[in-house]
């Protein structure tokens, strides 16, 4: 299998979006894109679907929480769905398992997130841009760690 990596990592939405524009498609892998790790240790990866500059453009991400890994209770401004692809996740009061998919409303919060004692692998897909987290009740957002992936692709895409 042919791998189109790079050597300076994920193409920013400008290269992105003219080779959209000229082909009017890409392939690559998860591989090759930028891997940002947050404070908690979570492992993410994310792309978006279309042309990755635009607000309306679903947003994919692929995410390692490792074992026992607590996230606060949270919403988001946009629709979302959730495949848990390895480990397991507890939601609440729930337990989720490989396989196991939610799909969850924009603005209606959910959690706290907590991984399994092997850790969980996890593909969401968000509904457009409005992707980061919003912190709901008492929760002070110091396990999301959405500025962190904000500002690592702001940092990529300004040069």
């Amino acid at each position: 299998m042919t791998k189109s990596t790079q050597s300076n990592g994920q193409k920013t939405d400008a290269e992105a979006r003219a080779e959209l524009s000229r082909k009017g498609h890409m392939a690559f892998s998860w591989d090759d894109l930028d891997e940002v790790t947050l404070p908690t240790g979570i492992q993410t990866r994310m792309y978006r679907v279309g042309m990755p500059d635009q607000p309306g453009s679903p947003t994919v991400f692929k995410a390692y929480y490792p074992p026992h890994c607590t996230v606060e209770a949270h919403t988001h401004d946009c629709d979302y769905t959730e495949i848990i692809l390895e480990g397991s996740q507890r939601v609440g009061a729930t337990w989720h398992h490989a396989g196991d998919i939610r799909v969850g409303l924009a603005n209606r919060g959910y959690g706290p997130l907590v991984a399994g004692p092997e850790g969980a692998t996890v593909l969401f897909l968000f509904a457009d841009g409005r992707w980061p987290a919003i912190t709901i009740g008492n929760n002070d957002g110091s396990t999301l760690g959405s500025e962190v992936i904000s500002a690592h692709f702001e940092r990529k895409n300004t040069g």
